[in-house]
């Protein structure tokens, strides 16, 4: 246990390295999330500042503002709002998700859902998805729109996506990677793509920055699937083996049961259908056992050496060697 706390203050800390970087952005980003989240309905303000202030990473929101910075934009205000419009999208997504998935802890912390119920929950995640848009139309700038819409579409998609695949233990590899793409991905590629847009960039540097921003989301979701079976309840905030309770079928599971004796597979088949965790510890050592968390973890390397090669078209400075380090970031926190 004393490794996994030394792991996340070593997070903690090359997070904190980065953001410092960007810090009077990220001064006047925190105070344009304070502002937008006010509201005269006390609940909405209770639930979104709860969630707000869980102490989640913002990757996605650095992601705008580094990327904004990479493509020389200093002090810009609508880059400022983007990384806040951002967050508020994402934020939004986690209370409909923990609705969805009746999950107990996010962030180490107990739900919103299981705090102020499951129909307030999911109507102040209606309110953060608005207000994002409110943010958009401030922001003025018609290909952000397009950008955001879009992907807030896909979004709702690959969570209709993994809840048909949810108990399916036939989901295939492919399967699974369209699901975290839409879910999670197509977030962190919208984050990195605005920065581009924002500045007025080529087509060139826009595109190196929208393949950065995917590759580095899905990578980013490999490892958090991999963690889900070879972790702490102090790295992951929730507890391990979550989402074998929940049927998902993800890609250490997927591997396995390629991998494993038919023995083996019935377990695993039946975990996943059965939405069971009752056999999480037999079913964890399966996945050690047939190399599949190393093959998984090896995707997830893969897909970060794209994600940095993604950025060779960006000139060199300190916000790209910025966005080097939260690629390896992402896939060491395994290690």
């Amino acid at each position: 246990m004393i490794q996994s706390v030394d792991k996340v203050n070593e997070t903690k800390s090359l997070i904190e390295e980065i953001r410092g970087l960007v810090k009077d952005d990220w001064m006047l980003m925190d105070q344009e999330i304070e502002d937008q989240l006010s509201s005269d309905i006390g609940l909405i303000n209770s639930i979104s500042s709860y969630i707000i202030n869980s102490g989640g990473k913002r990757l996605r929101p650095l992601l705008v503002l580094l990327s904004s910075k990479a493509c020389g934009i200093d002090n810009n205000r609508e880059a400022i709002k983007a990384a806040a419009m951002i967050e508020f999208i994402h934020t939004a997504t986690l209370l409909h998700d923990d609705v969805v998935d009746n999950s107990d802890t996010r962030r180490g912390s107990i739900t919103a859902h299981k705090n102020f119920g499951n129909e307030e929950t999911i109507l102040v995640g209606d309110f953060l998805y608005s207000r994002a848009f409110q943010i958009m139309v401030e922001i003025g700038n018609m290909r952000i729109m397009e950008i955001m819409s879009e992907a807030t579409n896909r979004i709702a998609e690959g969570e209709v996506m993994q809840l048909i695949n949810c108990g399916n233990p036939d989901t295939s590899e492919e399967q699974y990677m369209e699901v975290i793409y839409r879910k999670t991905a197509k977030l962190f590629e919208s984050a990195a793509k605005i920065g581009a847009v924002l500045s007025g960039q080529s087509n060139r540097i826009e595109n190196s920055l929208n393949d950065f921003g995917r590759e580095l989301g899905t990578a980013y979701q490999l490892i958090d699937d991999v963690l889900d079976y070879n972790s702490s309840f102090e790295i992951m905030g929730k507890d391990i083996g979550d989402d074998l309770s929940e049927g998902k079928p993800t890609l250490p599971l997927i591997y396995a049961l390629k991998r494993a004796n038919p023995d083996e597979q019935i377990l695993i088949r039946n975990a996943i259908s059965q939405k069971d965790r009752s056999n999480s510890n037999k079913v964890i050592e399966i996945i050690e056992s047939t190399g599949s968390l190393a093959l998984a973890a090896s995707k997830a390397e893969e897909t970060t050496k794209k994600a940095i090669n993604a950025l060779k078209e960006l000139p060199n400075n300190q916000y790209k060697e910025a966005l080097i380090k939260l690629s390896e970031f992402s896939f060491k926190r395994t290690f």
